[in-house]
């Protein structure tokens, strides 16, 4: 799934939060370039449901998720090629152990509940959220031994695999797996030429 707005689309088929906001800063440009984007990734994301008023966002809440992108891509990276990245952890758990936005649920007019934040959303808080997914992920076995790095040419998305068989190679067959398909169907026909 993605969320156009601009140039580049947010994506948000990782397989998580973290990584969704790793894949915010990856080829072939960076996706958290205003306020806006920014508001848009936090509701696609679902860590504030749809129609959440962001007010508060500002240049700060900019910088400070893409501090948390970069020590997370590094953390998850590292997790990869099994290096240590002492720093970036740190930084991580640090972030981890804030507390969480406030969720409640509330009937719509329809009658049904749906989630809603009980104040409004703090930026300490939706970081503590997602760098809280990070810890999550990393700590477990079986989701940690699922994280790849996307094979497609000049991509650097890391995402679960989630396949049967565990062989899945690109970010997203559509987009990486597309522009590999074309490719080799292009040096084929080169190669076939006289």
């Amino acid at each position: 799934m993605a969320a156009g707005m601009g140039s580049y689309e947010l994506r948000f088929d990782s397989g998580r939060i973290c990584l969704d906001l790793v894949a915010t800063g990856a080829y072939p440009a960076e996706r958290l370039d205003g306020r806006d984007r920014l508001r848009a990734w936090l509701t696609g994301v679902g860590l504030v449901p749809a129609g959440t008023v962001l007010t508060a966002v500002d240049a700060g809440w900019l910088a400070r998720f893409r501090e948390l992108r970069g020590d997370v891509g590094e953390l998850v990276r590292a997790e990869i090629e099994g290096k240590p990245a002492e720093e970036a952890l740190a930084r991580v758990n640090a972030l981890a152990g804030g507390p969480p936005p406030p969720l409640c649920a509330v009937r719509a007019a329809s009658g049904e509940l749906v989630r809603t934040l009980g104040a409004d959303p703090d930026c300490g808080a939706l970081l503590a959220a997602v760098a809280r997914d990070a810890v999550e992920l990393l700590t477990d076995p079986v989701a940690r031994a699922r994280l790849r790095q996307c094979e497609g040419d000049g991509c650097s998305l890391v995402y679960l695999d989630t396949s049967r068989g565990r062989r899945r190679r690109w970010c997203s067959s559509e987009v990486c797996g597309n522009r590999e398909r074309v490719a080799r169907h292009r040096r084929r026909s080169v190669a076939a030429q006289p």
